[in-house]
């Protein structure tokens, strides 16, 4: 069953287990707040987007792909809260009284131990557990190699291209999806014809280098970067070369999870270099795809 996405002012009163938070990336934490919740309550635009718009990070994931994380993780429905600065001004009090109990119907609230709510972030978790209304389940924030995981810290390890920690805090691959765009044919022209996508600048994506990944499932060696071996003039671009795949892409979506660093990105003296690596990167990515255990 499709989970179901639900504006908060169409949000019908029922008994609810909610989890609520800003969920970027529904990373290892994210996951413990969700777990036995029915209802994921989540904000859009992320808050710091409206309150601080000089300090908004880049997303990790784009509205859709949080979506579709959440309802694999068993959750019945999806409510968003459109963040702007009415509902910034809301009390801590009436966050509580009037959106969890009276229009949500919450009897469980579920939420991370560094979670605050309401007008100048007054409201935090002791707040919640002194509640009548509902029972608050705290959770504690989680350590991944050593160190506390959060959004911030997964926004650090993608832009280094960190890939591989960066799906241990995430529990799962980093994924980034664009709409396939048509590009300057020099992929085809060397035997390796890709998928282009144009990442936005409203989300972080992998440093320069080279990937194994999959995208839309199939094993892919990508590139991001400016392609240093010939002068284009063009940004960043997302280039994934689906291995053993034949078929037209152009204008599709493609989602790509992003496994494993191959190597960074270099200019090499000529085309023939550059081809010969291209085929090691290959190769080396479809072992590294065919030996790949998700989290």
């Amino acid at each position: 069953m499709s989970i179901q996405v639900t504006r908060f002012d169409d949000v019908e009163r029922r008994p609810r287990h909610v989890a609520i938070g800003a969920f970027d990336g529904v990373h290892i934490g994210h996951r413990r707040v969700i777990d036995k919740a029915d209802t994921a309550v989540t904000f859009e635009p992320h808050p710091l987007k409206i309150l601080h718009p000089e300090a908004a990070p880049k997303l990790i994931m784009p509205f859709q792909i949080k979506r579709d994380v959440i309802e694999g993780l068993g959750v019945n429905e999806l409510v968003v809260i459109p963040f702007d600065r009415r509902f910034s001004t809301i009390s801590a009090e009436d966050f509580c009284a009037g959106i969890l109990v009276e229009t949500l119907g919450a009897e469980q609230v579920s939420v991370g131990e560094n979670f605050r709510f309401g007008a100048r972030a007054r409201g935090d978790p002791k707040m919640l557990a002194s509640r009548e209304e509902f029972r608050a389940r705290i959770v504690p924030l989680v350590e991944v190699d050593g160190e506390i995981v959060s959004s911030t810290r997964i926004r650090s390890l993608v832009a280094a291209g960190e890939v591989e920690a960066a799906t241990r805090c995430l529990e799962a691959p980093f994924l980034l999806e664009g709409t396939v765009v048509k590009g300057d044919g020099r992929g085809r022209e060397l035997g390796f014809p890709t998928a282009n996508l144009v990442p936005s600048d409203d989300l972080v994506c992998p440093g320069h280098g080279v990937y194994a990944a999959f995208a839309n499932g199939q094993p892919a060696a990508v590139n991001v970067g400016v392609r240093p071996t010939f002068e284009t003039g063009r940004g960043l671009l997302v280039e994934a070369y689906l291995i053993d795949f034949e078929g037209d892409l152009y204008g599709r979506t493609l989602r790509i999870a992003f496994i494993s660093r191959l190597r960074g990105e270099r200019r090499f003296p000529g085309v023939e270099e550059l081809v010969a690596q291209m085929h090691r990167d290959v190769e080396e990515a479809r072992e590294r795809c065919a030996s790949f255990t998700p989290p």
